[in-house]
């Protein structure tokens, strides 16, 4: 059973930091990408950034300049760094990771249990 859990959420003011962290466990052989998504009320979830299994990293642009994705490949782990909080950066964030539980596996999509960032102004 895999299992992603994160951690660091909370409250903040604007224009301070945050960082948020998750990592994976149980039967894990491969991650391909990892990717941090964030939720408002009665809104889709939409993807804040992502890192490969190679490094390369995507942020949207609400985020860019600001949030910085990294990940510990011999963790298991990936970190979310936000600065430059704004109030509309308030959500809960989930983390996602693409991955093959065992060798021969088709990959497939696990998730967080979520964390929230409150931002206030």
């Amino acid at each position: 059973q895999v299992q992603l859990v994160e951690s660091g959420g909370g409250l903040v003011q604007a224009g301070g930091s945050l960082r948020l962290s998750c990592a994976a466990s149980g039967s894990i052989f491969s991650i391909n990408a990892m990717n941090w998504y964030r939720q408002t009320p009665g809104k889709q979830r939409d993807v804040v950034a992502t890192i490969t299994s190679g490094g390369i990293t995507i942020y949207a642009d609400s985020v860019k300049g600001r949030f910085t994705i990294s990940r510990d490949n011999a963790k298991n782990a990936v970190y979310l760094q936000m600065n430059s909080l704004k109030p509309e950066d308030t959500a809960v964030y989930y983390c996602n990771a693409r991955l093959r539980p065992f060798r021969y596996s088709d990959p497939r999509d696990y998730w967080g249990q979520g964390t929230q960032v409150t931002v206030s102004s």
